[in-house]
Formats: structure tokens, C-alpha cells, sequence
């Protein structure tokens, strides 16, 4: 089974900069597009932005000019630098991939990770 570990979150002032990261393990053959969504309490789950094995990236409209997210297709990890943090930035924020085929030759779908806080306040 393949596996999703973030690192990265904490407490930060506004306008201050976090780096999460995420790294996929087990028998991977390849991933197709990894990406980290959030969820703030009472609210749904929302795509924060992802990227393509190809390094084609989205972003939420709140988070672009801020938040950056790149990968390392070798190393099987994706991270998200978020600058200009604001209260409004703060939830859990997960890592998914949403499909993963191994070594065996099996597709596994729709992967996350436990999650990492981040809190953004003054």
C-alpha cells in the first residue's frame, strides 16, 4: 500500500512563510498528480493547489501569488511554500495523490495523508 507522510505545518504570524512536505512510499511505479487540499473547521475540503507529473500546476484563486508548489518526481514528494500567510490560510492541510500505479502493475486511486496543522495568528 502506498503511503502519504506531511511534515511542515505550526503556528505562524501573518504574512509569515511555511514549507509542507509530503512523501509517498511503498513499491511506486509512477504518480500521476499530487496536490494538497485544506480544511478550515466547519468548512468543506478545498483544493489548495496541484501538480501534474508533468509539472503542470493549479492553484486556488486565494492562494495564487502566495502559495508555490513544486515537485521531485524521482523522490516521490510534493511540497507547498506558503508565503504572505493569512488567518484566513489556517487549517489542516492534507497531501493526495490521486492515483498511484506500483510496481506490480496495480492502479491504487485517491490517497491522503493525515494531515498537518498550520495556524496562522497574531
Amino acid at each position: 500500500q502506498v503511503q502519504l507522510v506531511e511534515s511542515g505545518g505550526g503556528l505562524v504570524h501573518p504574512g509569515g512563510s511555511l514549507r509542507l512536505s509530503c512523501a509517498a512510499s511503498g513499491s511506486i511505479f509512477s504518480i500521476y498528480a499530487m496536490g494538497w487540499y485544506r480544511q478550515a473547521p466547519g468548512k468543506q475540503r478545498e483544493l489548495v493547489a496541484d501538480i501534474t507529473s508533468g509539472g503542470r500546476t493549479n492553484y486556488a484563486d486565494s492562494v495564487k501569488g502566495r502559495f508555490t508548489i513544486s515537485r521531485d518526481n524521482a523522490k516521490n514528494t510534493v511540497s507547498l511554500q506558503m508565503n504572505g500567510l493569512k488567518p484566513e490560510d489556517t487549517a489542516v492541510y492534507y497531501c493526495h495523490v490521486d492515483q498511484v500505479a506500483t510496481r506490480a502493475g496495480a492502479l491504487q486511486n485517491d490517497i491522503w495523508g493525515q494531515g498537518t496543522q498550520v495556524t496562522v495568528s497574531s
